[in-house]
């Protein structure tokens, strides 16, 4: 009898570990399993010669290894080839069809954690390993029978190596961190390194405590189980009671590829879990044994790897550049490394006070990422790397480029060069007006531009438009032939029939923006009106603060400026507000929406400038005054702060009913 219900209670607890952990089903409650468990427990401590080898009270650990053992794996466990970006996902397919093979693929979540090998011996766990150098691994048998995701038994009293990940996820991170803070203990620093570790304590207490979780994604031998792609091996795995990841995927193009690489870097902030990359294999086991391996790795699979979000490199040095408004700002010279898909060798450093609170140094080591995966920034300086020899920052306190002395204005951080004839404020104001989202005038790169000031072509905004003056002396310039110079002045002459608002943003006025521009030229229509605007009035418009204003108001009171103006209108540059007016929508007028998620009918963009079109204001963040989320698939932390705020929320079909009630 005893016997019998000790075999009972193994299985009720393996079934409800299985329900739980694996399929996110709980069939039991805790009340219920910690009853059964506690049963389990006092009988097997009464009867030890009925304990069983898939018993789950072996999952507490308790077992003390004065070392590990080594294994060594009979398939070598290979690591994969790294990917970066969108053209070498494309080279992968391209070799692969140039062997012409027609190939599926699928595409796995690349599991931030430890490679494990699992060996079962008529369906029970007899064994698990690391990956260690690929022929020879760890044994970390005790510790891996603690994960409950990992079955002592599988469902079919066969031989079999499956493969997988352990990982920690990010909420056990926390937990364990939360703790160890009480106890004065070193914090664990991210899910990986805390997986590895715990994998490989000698006491499987520890192990346990640790609360590790798997996928298993690869059965090294498909083909003995009669399977033929790699998509049933996995539904081949679930079936035994192994938990593989949701998130597969079979495609068949290197655009089906890319896709799923896309969602999944949207979905990523929002896993249980840390993922790295996204795996990439190819789904028939004949053409996996076609396409063979290299030394290293297998030429059927490849490993797209997500951008570093955050890096290190040395700062070589700290330049000052002068921008169009004579603002002098520092710029880190780094050591080039990759940041999120690009290369990276300056940064901006903004003024001098960023550069003293970061204690910034010539020489040092620093921690780099993209701000919004757009700009770089300096994130930290590595202290403990320091050696020395690092050159303490020292601000300018003349203009690098016309060498008079700069100086800040009144309640200002920033340094400024105020000579109005400095070289670098004309080069740079010229570079801003041809701008894509300014003049957009194609063919007036900024290299170009140096070049034409240099030469005495340009000198002011208004020369821009004399270019055609110059027709015959630009096709003698290097580069330059009767195509591309046609090219040019058409684009020139175009930009003259530009909206209000891109020559507003152009003009460089100092904190007017391309927002700002757009709402200052559905306000008031021509220029002419703005000009002739005070400060007070100006500040009446929502979003028109005092600073900017002013700003405004400076900018068209200088005599030079003024003539400037004059100069654009004679050359026939339109000065009036050409797109669509603003609407005063009830459902909009003075309300503020926050987006979330990824919108199917229609871009951010298009939501925004709609947004804006009926008299609303887009904004990135959610608070009492906003006054609805727009909700699309996979939203972020935002939904759950507007939920908790009782703010009303859109999904897309509502938006485009408003929007369509509105003809917008």
């Amino acid at each position: 009898m005893i016997e019998k219900r000790i075999a009972e209670l193994v299985e009720i607890l393996n079934q409800a570990n299985y329900d739980y952990h694996v399929l996110d089903n709980p069939t039991i409650t805790d009340q219920e399993f910690d009853k059964y468990l506690r049963e389990l427990i006092t009988l097997e401590e009464e009867h030890p010669e009925f304990v069983r080898e898939d018993s789950p009270t072996h999952r507490v650990g308790g077992v003390v290894l004065d070392s590990f053992k080594k294994i060594r794996h009979v398939i070598p466990m290979m690591s994969l080839g790294d990917i970066f970006n969108e053209e070498e996902v494309r080279s992968f397919d391209e070799k692969i069809q140039e062997a012409n093979l027609h190939p599926e693929y699928v595409c796995e979540l690349k599991i931030d954690g430890l490679s494990v090998s699992l060996h079962y011996e008529k369906g029970k766990l007899v064994s698990a390993a690391t990956r260690g150098d690929g022929t020879v691994g760890e044994d970390i048998t005790h510790n891996v029978k603690t994960i409950k995701t990992i079955p002592l038994t599988i469902r079919d009293q066969i031989d079999i190596e499956v493969r997988g990940e352990i990982y920690m996820a990010k909420e056990t991170l926390k937990k364990i961190n939360l703790e160890r803070e009480k106890k004065g203990q070193p914090l664990l620093q991210n899910c990986r390194n805390a997986a590895a570790g715990s994998i490989r304590q000698l006491d499987s207490k520890i192990a346990a405590s640790r609360n590790l979780d798997s996928f298993i994604y690869h059965l090294p031998n498909p083909e003995d189980y009669g399977i033929s792609t790699h998509s049933e091996a996995l539904e081949f795995m679930k079936k035994l009671g192994f938990k593989t990841n949701p998130n597969n995927r079979v495609v068949k193009s290197a655009d089906e590829i890319w896709q799923y690489i896309l969602d999944m870097g949207k979905k990523r902030p929002e896993l249980s879990y840390d993922i790295d990359g996204v795996v990439i294999k190819v789904n028939q086991i004949s053409l996996q044994k076609q396409l063979g391996f290299t030394a290293h790795h297998p030429k059927w699979a490849i490993a797209y790897k997500f951008p570093a979000e955050e890096v290190l490199t040395k700062l070589k040095d700290i330049i000052f550049t002068v921008g169009r408004t004579g603002q002098i700002t520092p710029n880190a010279v780094l050591e080039p490394v990759i940041v999120v898909g690009s290369t990276i060798s300056r940064a901006t450093l903004h003024n001098e006070d960023y550069v003293v609170s970061k204690d910034l140094r010539i020489g040092d080591i620093v921690s780099i990422r993209k701000a919004g995966d757009v700009i770089p920034e300096v994130v930290e300086v590595k202290e403990d790397r320091r050696t020395g020899e690092e050159i303490p920052f020292q601000m300018i306190h003349t203009c690098p480029i016309c060498n008079r002395p700069i100086s800040k204005k009144e309640g200002q951080v920033d340094y400024f060069c105020f000579n109005s004839m400095c070289p670098a404020r004309h080069i740079e104001g010229l570079c801003h007006f041809v701008s894509r989202k300014a003049m957009n005038i194609d063919g007036l790169g900024d290299a170009i531009i140096e070049d034409f000031f240099n030469i005495g072509y340009i000198k002011s905004f208004s020369d821009i438009y004399d270019l055609k003056n110059h027709r015959e002396q630009l096709k003698e310039l290097e580069g330059y032939g009767e195509k591309s110079v046609n090219n040019l002045l058409e684009a020139i002459e175009n930009s003259k029939k530009n909206s209000l608002e891109r020559l507003l943003f152009a003009l460089g006025i100092p904190n007017v923006g391309e927002k700002t521009a757009k709402i200052l030229s559905m306000e008031y229509d021509t220029l002419e009106n703005i000009i002739a605007k005070t400060e007070e009035e100006l500040t009446t418009i929502p979003d028109i603060g005092g600073i900017i204003a002013s700003s405004i108001v400076d900018y068209f009171s200088d005599s030079l400026h003024q003539e400037e103006i004059e100069r654009l209108k004679k050359h026939g540059v339109n000065m009036t507000y050409t797109g669509e007016k603003k609407k005063k929508a009830e459902d909009f007028y003075q309300k503020t929406f926050v987006i979330t998620g990824s919108l199917t009918k229609y871009t951010r963009e298009e939501v925004e400038s709609k947004i804006e079109l009926l008299g609303g204001k887009a904004s990135s963040s959610v608070s009492k005054k906003t006054s609805a989320l727009i909700l699309g698939e996979n939203p972020g932390s935002k939904y759950e702060k507007a939920i908790a705020l009782g703010i009303p929320i859109y999904d897309e079909d509502t938006l485009e009913e408003l929007f369509q009630k509105y003809e917008v």
